[in-house]
């Protein structure tokens, strides 16, 4: 074998005095319980880094407790998600009903400005004709503002009262229509959509 697999400590031996008496066999001896000291070191030190690592069964429950940490962990972000989902609708539904009552203040004062514009015109009949034409261009002008907002108006002349439509504002004998019946429209009624806007003032037959 090499020199310095026997001899580690050669250098020291030569620089010391007692050892020169050694013989052949007793530095073999000594080479020899050099290097099984050198492997029971290297096996202690493996065995200490080893210490903390943990046995298969331990590192099995460690995985399986990580598991359901993870679940618990989704379960709480789908929680979370949906009930965001649900505040962001409710807020939506909220602005669309603030929205629409905010248009719908707009429309009714529109509305009886149309009512006024009617009585103009059938009042002012015999006006110069650019006053008519005047009246007439701002009238139709607004009658297309509430058609573009899917307003429009309804007819209740000769049909039934219906509460949910009409008004009754005043009764009236008549022989020729079934009682209940709509027998003049006094301020037409409107719908904004399918929705009613406006109801009708009518007389109604008695």
């Amino acid at each position: 074998p090499p020199r310095s697999t026997l001899f580690p400590y050669t250098t020291l031996f030569r620089s010391t005095p007692c050892m020169t008496s050694l013989t052949l066999s007793d530095w073999i001896t000594m080479a020899i319980d050099n290097r099984h000291s050198r492997k029971d070191a290297a096996v202690l030190t493996a065995s200490e880094d080893n210490r903390g690592l943990l046995s298969p069964a331990d590192l099995t429950g460690e995985i399986e407790v990580l598991r359901e940490e993870l679940r618990k962990e989704r379960d709480r972000n789908l929680r979370t998600l949906a009930d965001f989902k649900n505040y962001r609708r409710h807020i939506e539904r909220e602005g669309n009903r603030l929205a629409e009552g905010g248009k719908r203040e707009i429309l009714l004062p529109l509305i009886g400005i149309i009512d006024d514009l009617e009585k103009a015109l059938k009042w002012a009949g015999g006006a110069e004709r650019p006053l008519m034409e005047g009246l007439q261009n701002i009238y139709q002008k607004l009658l297309a503002l509430l058609e573009a907002q899917e307003v429009r108006s309804f007819d209740s002349q000769g049909r039934a009262f219906t509460p949910d439509l009409h008004e009754a504002v005043a009764l009236a004998k008549s022989d020729d229509v079934e009682q209940g019946t709509v027998v003049e429209d006094l301020r037409r009624g409107y719908l904004w959509r399918s929705e009613l806007l406006r109801p009708a003032q009518v007389r109604v037959a008695e």
